[in-house]
C-alpha cells in the first residue's frame, strides 16, 4: 500500500481527435481520489503513443508512474491501492442481482395506487427505462468504459458514468409509479438531455464509429440511431410529464 508521502503521480493516456481512453480518464479519476496531484501528459496521436510504448516496454496505455516507478495501466492502478479486480474466470452474481433488484422495483411500482392512472405510452417508455437500465447494471464497469468513450459530461467527470444507470432506473421506477415527480422529471430530463446532445456530437458531428452503451458494455450495437433514441425518449419523456404534473401546481 502506498505511503502518505506518495502525492505526486505521472499519467500518460492517449487523448487523440476520435479516441479518448476511457481507462486514461479512469486513472485519473482515481488518482485525484486518492489524493494525488497529478501530471497528466497526453498522447494524442498514434506515432507519439507508439513511441511511448516502445520507450517503456509496455503494450498499453495508460501507463502511471508514482515516485518514479511504473505501476502500469488502471487495472494495476487499482491493485496498488488494494482495490479489486475482476478477472475474466472471476464468479460474479451482478447480472442476476441487477435482474431481481429491477423485477421487484417493477412489482413494488405496479402496486402503487398511481399506476392506475398512468397512460400506456407512459407506461412503455418508463419500463423500457428499467430495462435498459436493468442491462447497464449487470457490468456497471464495463458500461461506464464504454459510456466514456463519448459521454460529454462522463468526461469531465468520472463519477457520473457510474450514476448514470442508477438515475434511469430511479426514473423509469418513479415514473411508473406516478410518483415523486419532483425528482423523476429532473433526472430523466438531465440524463437525457445530456445523452442526445452526446450521442448527437459523437455521431452526427464528429463522425466516430463507436460501440452503443444504452443496452450494457457487453454491446456491439453501433452508436447512433438506437442510443439517440433512449435518449430522446427519457428527454421527452421528462418534457411531458413536466409539463402535465408539474406546471399545474406552480
Amino acid at each position: 500500500m502506498p505511503q502518505d508521502t506518495e502525492r505526486r503521480a505521472r499519467l500518460h493516456r492517449m487523448v487523440m481527435p476520435g479516441h479518448v481512453c476511457p481507462y486514461g480518464l479512469k486513472s485519473r479519476w482515481l488518482l485525484r481520489r486518492k489524493g494525488f496531484d497529478v501530471d497528466d501528459r497526453l498522447l494524442t496521436t498514434r506515432a507519439e503513443t507508439d513511441a511511448f510504448k516502445d520507450e517503456h516496454g509496455v503494450e498499453t496505455t495508460p501507463q502511471t508512474f508514482i515516485d518514479g516507478r511504473r505501476v502500469g495501466g488502471y487495472d494495476d492502478l487499482r491493485k496498488h491501492f488494494e482495490l479489486k479486480v475482476r478477472g475474466d474466470d472471476d464468479t460474479s452474481y451482478t447480472p442476476v442481482v441487477a435482474v431481481f433488484a429491477v423485477a421487484a422495483l417493477l412489482a413494488i411500482a405496479s402496486l402503487w395506487p398511481a399506476l392506475a392512472a398512468v397512460p400506456l405510452a407512459e407506461r412503455f417508455i418508463a419500463i423500457g427505462m428499467c430495462l435498459l437500465a436493468m442491462l447497464k447494471l449487470q457490468d456497471v464497469e464495463q458500461f461506464s468504459s464504454m459510456f466514456l468513450n463519448y459521454d460529454l459530461l462522463g468526461r469531465r467527470f468520472v463519477p457520473y458514468a457510474y450514476f448514470y444507470p442508477f438515475a434511469e432506473l430511479a426514473a423509469g421506477v418513479l415514473m411508473l409509479a406516478g410518483a415523486l415527480h419532483v425528482v423523476s422529471v429532473p433526472l430523466a430530463l438531465f440524463i437525457g438531455g445530456v445523452g442526445a446532445a452526446s450521442v448527437f456530437k459523437a455521431v452526427y458531428v464528429d463522425k466516430r464509429e463507436l460501440r452503443c452503451a444504452c443496452v450494457g458494455g457487453s454491446s456491439q450495437v453501433p452508436l447512433g440511431f438506437v442510443s439517440l433514441t433512449e435518449n430522446l425518449m427519457m428527454l421527452a419523456m421528462g418534457a411531458w410529464m413536466g409539463w402535465r404534473y408539474l406546471l399545474p401546481a406552480l
